[in-house]
């Protein structure tokens, strides 16, 4: 069946946001758009940069999601007479198709993160999102459970904004055009600037990484985890949002001085995955050489969103119950996977989404 026009202005403002790194990071984010009975969403695992190069965009039946939900299914039935496709739906389809907005777009802002991990910023968010129609959510597991909590919240009234706890931003809009330009609006209100001292440089940890499985990171901001000492203890103190867990595990590990790098094979032996990424302290950041391209741009997202923490903020981090249900998912490893079989080709962007 033939596509809707309207489907290419969801790949054009996807992929602008998508090449934002401070909107969203690797396969994070989603976007949708719903046309009759069909709900056009991103696929788990797909980058929404691509958006106008690859098919990222699985048709599902609007309905039959809404019909499956409703009876505490997961499982997204496709649009009948669309085709089959190999690609599953975002983890997020079931927020897609439980908002009533025709279009819906969710990204992984560092300024919202920033203020949603954190559990001294009600007021300040209040009065800087004063205006609009939005809720703030504490933190749910990603998929079902996040998608019936913001279900009940749409029950009370119109919600056009949804702050997540520990996880990001949704929108809600009639088009592309006004979900893109709420989102920018959110952003302007929400901006933070980073700490001073809390900017990346060149880190001096290439002689570490000799003989080693481990290599600097593309962004050169990634350094400041390790070389900025609030950085470096929001870093390794445990994790912030969904994403860091699943491409970086939980707190970051340190490498004390005098300890070479070539010790964490060790790991291997004793059974466990050795560390994606490891912190220096006082001369930066070091990344596993066969590490996803999805990893090194969460490496990049923990730099951009610890480095717009304040030094008082209360910091709320994740259960390990929370991580233990996010390494376990299913839904979580075949996206991994996906991003993983993306390939290595696509650069790390800088703060301005060039």
């Amino acid at each position: 069946m033939q596509q809707p026009a309207i489907l290419n202005e969801l790949r054009r403002m996807s992929a602008r946001v998508g090449n934002n790194i401070l909107l969203v990071q690797g396969a994070g984010g989603n976007s949708s758009i719903k046309h009759g009975d069909v709900l056009w969403v991103k696929a788990s695992g797909t980058w929404l940069a691509d958006a106008e190069a690859k098919d990222i965009f699985v048709p599902i039946s609007l309905s039959g999601a809404r019909m499956a939900l409703a009876a505490g299914n997961e499982r997204m039935p496709l649009a009948p007479r669309h085709g089959e496709t190999a690609l599953r739906a975002s983890i997020e389809a079931s927020l897609h198709a439980l908002l009533p907005h025709p279009v819906v777009l969710h990204v992984h802002s560092v300024n919202t993160i920033a203020w949603s991990v954190r559990s001294d910023a009600t007021d300040d968010l209040a009065a800087r999102l004063h205006g609009l129609s939005w809720r703030r959510l504490d933190y749910r597991h990603p998929g079902l459970p996040l998608a019936h909590a913001v279900s009940q919240i749409s029950a009370q009234g119109d919600v056009d904004v949804l702050v997540l706890g520990n996880h990001g931003l949704v929108v809600g809009a009639e088009s592309c055009e006004t979900a893109e330009a709420l989102v920018k609006d959110v952003e302007q209100r929400l901006a933070l600037q980073p700490r001073d001292g809390a900017v990346g440089h060149q880190g001096r940890v290439h002689h570490l990484c000799v003989g080693t499985d481990y290599r600097e990171p593309q962004h050169p901001l990634c350094h400041s985890l390790a070389t900025d000492p609030q950085n470096l203890a929001i870093a390794t103190a445990g994790s912030l949002y969904p994403d860091h867990v699943v491409f970086l595990g939980s707190a970051l590990p340190t490498l004390a001085q005098g300890e070479s790098l070539a010790n964490t094979r060790r790991a291997e032996v004793e059974g466990l995955p050795p560390p994606v990424a490891v912190l220096v302290p006082g001369r930066g950041a070091v990344i596993r050489k066969d590490a996803s391209p999805g990893a090194e741009a969460m490496l990049t997202c923990l730099a951009l969103v610890a480095s717009r923490l304040p030094l008082n903020a209360a910091i709320r981090y994740l259960s390990s119950h929370d991580e233990q249900a996010l390494l376990n998912w299913d839904a979580e490893r075949y996206r991994q996977q996906m991003t993983s079989d993306r390939g290595s080709d696509r650069p790390v962007h800088n703060e301005a989404g060039g």
